[in-house]
C-alpha cells in the first residue's frame, strides 16, 4: 500500500497529516484518483484496516483560489452534515499548502452508486428504483432549499439577491476571453436574457451544479450524499431547478448532453414535467418564469462546453481521452444554444 506515484498527493507528508488529524486513520494509506472529474480532484483513500475516506484537492498548476476553495466547500458540507440534506461526513480540513501543496479535506467514503450514463442506469438501479431515485433528487433539493442560510451558518456564503444576473455577466465575459470563433447566437440569447431577468423571489443555498450524476445512490434509488460542492453559494433557486432540469434528457432529445453523459433516461425515471411538478409540490414555489431558467440552464451550459472546446483546440487540456471530443463539444454548444433559444421564445410567448 501507498507506493508508487501519483498526481497531486504528497505521499509522504500526507500519510503524516492524515495519520494526525483523521481519527482513527491507520498508516501506510493507499490513494486512488477517481476518473471523471475535470475541476476539483479527489481520491479515495484507503487505510491499513481497510477504512475508507476521501480527499478533495484544487486542479494542479496555477488556479484561482476562489474557484476552488477548499475551505470553503469543506465549510459547506460541514454546515449542511447535521441538517436533512444528505452529505458526506466531513473529517478534517488542512489549510497549510506545504503539506501537499495546496489546501485539502478529508471526508467519509460514502458506499452507493453514481448513475453517468444509461449503462449506469441500467446495470445498478431496476425501474421502480429510477422512480424512487428521480422522487428521491427533487426532495433533496427542495430540502436544501428550505434551509434558512443563517441558522446553519451559511448566511454569508454568497451575496444572495441578483443571482441570475450576476451569473449572466459572469459566463458571458468567460465566454468573450476564451472564445475562439464567434458565436452569434449565443450573444443573441444572452442579451435576451439579461434584458428580462425575473425578479429573485428568495435566497436560498443553491448547490450550482445539481444533477443525477453529482449524487451517490442507494440500491433503492434514494440519494445518500450529494457532492461536488464548490459552486454552492447563495442565490436563486430555481436556478438551481432549471439547472436540473436542463441535464434530465428525456427520451427523443438529442445533443443535451455531454460526451459519454446519461443519452436519454431509461424507463422508470419520471418526465421533466413530472419533476418539476414534484418539486412545487415541496416547496410551493411560483414558476410562472420557468422557462427563463430553463433557458438560462441551457445557455450557461452552451457557456461551459464552449469553454472547453476551446481549451481543447488550443491545447491547454491534452486529456488524450478528450480531445477526440473537441468536435463534439462545439457541435453541442450550437444545440444548447438551439434548446435556449427556443425555450425563451416559449417563455415570452407565453
Amino acid at each position: 500500500m501507498g507506493t508508487g506515484i501519483l498526481s497531486g498527493i504528497a505521499r509522504g507528508r500526507v500519510d503524516r497529516w492524515l495519520a494526525e488529524h483523521v481519527p482513527g486513520a491507520v498508516p501506510p494509506f493507499d490513494y486512488r484518483a477517481f476518473a471523471g472529474g475535470r475541476s476539483n480532484l479527489t481520491y479515495a483513500v484507503t487505510d491499513r484496516e481497510a477504512r475508507r475516506f476521501v480527499l478533495r484537492r484544487p486542479p494542479l498548476g496555477h488556479v484561482l483560489a476562489s474557484a476552488h476553495d477548499m475551505r470553503r466547500e469543506h465549510r459547506t458540507i460541514s454546515a449542511l452534515a447535521p441538517t436533512v440534506v444528505a452529505v458526506a461526513q466531513p473529517l478534517a480540513f488542512c489549510a497549510d499548502p506545504a503539506v501537499n501543496d495546496a489546501p485539502f479535506y478529508v471526508m467519509d467514503f460514502v458506499e452507493g452508486v453514481v448513475i453517468r450514463n444509461e449503462e449506469d442506469a441500467d446495470r445498478y438501479l431496476d425501474e421502480a428504483a429510477r422512480g424512487e431515485a428521480s422522487r428521491s433528487l427533487v426532495d433533496v433539493l427542495a430540502h436544501l432549499h428550505a434551509l434558512d442560510p443563517g441558522a446553519v451558518g451559511l448566511g454569508d456564503l454568497g451575496r444572495g439577491d441578483g443571482y441570475v444576473a450576476r451569473q449572466l455577466r459572469r459566463w458571458h465575459g468567460q465566454f468573450e476571453q476564451s472564445k475562439v470563433e464567434d458565436i452569434p447566437a449565443l450573444d443573441e440569447v444572452h442579451q435576451r436574457l439579461a434584458s428580462r431577468v425575473p425578479p429573485q423571489r428568495r435566497t436560498s443555498v443553491v448547490h450550482g451544479d445539481y444533477r443525477l450524476e453529482n449524487c451517490i445512490l442507494n440500491p433503492d434509488g434514494t440519494v445518500r450524499a450529494v457532492i461536488d460542492w464548490e459552486l454552492c453559494t447563495l442565490g436563486d433557486p430555481l436556478a438551481d431547478l432549471g439547472w436540473f432540469a436542463a441535464y434530465w434528457v428525456e427520451s427523443g432529445e438529442t445533443g443535451a448532453h455531454p460526451p459519454g453523459g446519461v443519452a436519454a433516461m431509461p424507463a422508470g425515471f419520471l418526465d421533466r414535467h413530472a419533476l418539476v411538478a414534484r418539486y412545487v409540490e415541496r416547496t410551493s414555489a411560483d414558476l410562472e418564469d420557468f422557462d427563463f431558467y430553463l433557458a438560462f440552464a441551457y445557455w450557461k451550459r452552451a457557456c461551459v462546453a464552449a469553454g472547453v472546446s476551446a481549451r481543447y483546440r488550443a491545447g491547454v487540456m491534452a486529456d488524450e481521452a478528450m480531445v477526440a471530443h473537441a468536435e463534439t463539444f462545439s457541435e453541442q454548444v450550437q444545440r444548447l444554444v438551439d434548446q435556449a433559444r427556443a425555450v425563451c421564445d416559449r417563455w415570452l410567448d407565453s
